[in-house]
């Protein structure tokens, strides 16, 4: 059974002249790492909100369809029941950290979730640690770098000890350098703890080696979904999306006529598949 399960999703917010989200089917095994991608205003954040009861239990509007997370029907849990399965990293820390220090922070919902101080501290200690925030434990949010604050909303939702992760553009407002950590905090979470993995980016060029599968919308419906190379070698570019360099290259490569036989994501790839072209 597939730990997101969504059928034919619909969803207008109130007062909106279209939908957000138009007769959207998808289903995410668990352990996956999938990136959702799309132009600006495609249903991306709409769709993230969905996954942990947002919509439409606070942002109010029309909802059809199905959605299943972890085996909850969204429409009949409240939003506390679903924090247990779901973390949510908004794309601004800010919004996210408000305490005196990053370990209060941490500690936050674990001690909403009512367990005892023991259990508290055994998973805010083990969030600290698996996110490397272990040093800004007693530093205020506001004396933290955008990645360091980053770094901590991520471990403040691991204390939760969520099965999915949904990770709503975070690199957005962080240096090449710090994306490059913060993406590599998140797969390092995906693959040695099999957390599914839902992040919504458009920087493709950082993100692109860490995942199994890329989901693009466009206009509120699904416009291309699978593997890396299988995405970026059709059209995806036209949607407007910034495909890899490296993969955009070789596709315009196959489009004149050069027989290439996996549209490489990573110049690692990219190396190995020049290697084979010119010794063919």
């Amino acid at each position: 059974m597939p730990i997101i399960d969504i059928k034919n999703l619909s969803f207008s917010y109130a007062g909106a002249p279209r939908p957000s989200l138009n007769n959207i089917n998808l289903e995410v095994e668990k352990g996956e790492f999938v990136i959702v991608t799309g132009p600006s205003g495609c249903g991306k954040t709409t769709l993230c909100r969905c996954l942990n009861g947002l919509v439409p239990n606070f942002y109010t509007g029309e909802l059809t369809g199905e959605v299943s997370v972890c085996g909850l029907d969204i429409r009949r849990q409240p939003t506390s029941v679903l924090s247990r399965h779901v973390g949510f990293v908004f794309q601004s820390p800010e919004n996210q950290l408000f305490s005196l220090t990053a370990e209060r922070d941490v500690a936050f919902g674990p001690e909403n979730l009512g367990l005892d101080r023991e259990e508290i501290r055994k998973r805010v200690e083990w969030a600290l640690k698996v996110t490397g925030t272990e040093v800004l434990r007693d530093r205020a949010p506001y004396e933290l770098s955008g990645g360091q604050q980053q770094r901590v909303a991520i471990a403040s939702v691991l204390a939760m000890e969520p099965e999915v992760m949904v990770l709503d553009e975070p690199t957005s407002f962080l240096d090449p350098k710090s994306s490059r950590e913060i993406l590599g905090v998140v797969a390092k979470l995906n693959r040695e703890l099999g957390i599914t993995v839902i992040l919504v980016e458009h920087r493709l060029d950082l993100a692109t080696r860490h995942s199994d599968r890329i989901v693009v919308l466009d206009k509120g419906v699904v416009a291309l979904d699978g593997p890396p190379r299988n995405v970026y070698g059709k059209e995806a570019h036209l949607i407007g999306i910034g495909v890899p360099k490296v993969a955009l290259l070789f596709h315009l490569l196959r489009q004149d006529g050069l027989q290439i036989e996996k549209i490489p994501v990573t110049v690692e790839e990219a190396e190995k598949e020049l290697r084979r072209i010119l010794t063919d």
